[in-house]
């Protein structure tokens, strides 16, 4: 993967995960993925795609841990896994920049769903906020989402969802990403260089 290459020229794939959070004598889990792809420095709205992922019925959620999953509780139970969901989104997930907001946890259940694959290229949307919009009250994507007037878009593009959800947080930091390329300034800036911010 090219560093080099110019961020309008990168098929970057925007990813999110939803976990049952932390639960005393059970692993964290992902029980959901949603993404989408940022072409030419736009969102494409065709490249959408959320999934569920099994979480065994009787594996207890944190109750604070934010999302629907308590009303899908039966659908993630009948959820694909982790790694039988793998073949369909592999292509994907490899050899494109990936980008997230605050990668850590998409890093680790993206190498726990494929732990031979070696991952390429991270962007970090949280990372990129608070370099370039410093002093904010917060750093939580939906309250940037509300401060850049970016909101509206992420509704319609994802309709009958909200924050918490995968595709829905996929598709809020990957507009971040756009707007922020839209800035002056910013036209000619390199894969390595959002990378390095």
């Amino acid at each position: 993967m090219d560093s080099t290459m110019a961020i309008f020229n990168a098929e970057i794939t925007v990813l999110d995960y939803e976990t049952t959070g932390s639960v005393r004598g059970f692993p964290t889990e992902p029980w959901q993925i949603g993404m989408v792809t940022l072409k030419g420095g736009k969102v494409d709205p065709d490249s959408m795609f959320e999934s569920l992922l099994r979480v065994e019925a009787n594996r207890p959620f944190n109750p604070h841990a934010p999302g629907r999953h308590a009303v899908l509780r039966d659908e993630i139970a009948a959820a694909p896994s982790p790694k039988g969901l793998w073949p369909q989104i592999k292509s994907r997930l490899t050899d494109h920049p990936l980008c997230a907001h605050n990668v850590a946890t998409e890093k680790k259940f993206l190498r726990a769903m494929a732990p031979m694959h070696q991952f390429g290229i991270w962007i970090d949307t949280l990372r990129i906020a608070r370099r370039v919009w410093p002093g904010c009250a917060s750093y939580a994507l939906e309250d940037l989402m509300v401060m850049l007037d970016l909101k509206p878009r992420v509704d319609e593009l994802c309709p009958g969802k909200s924050a918490h959800d995968a595709l829905y947080d996929a598709v809020a930091s990957a507009m971040l990403l756009e707007h922020l390329l839209a800035q002056p300034g910013w036209g000619d800036v390199t894969v390595g260089e959002l990378v390095s911010l």
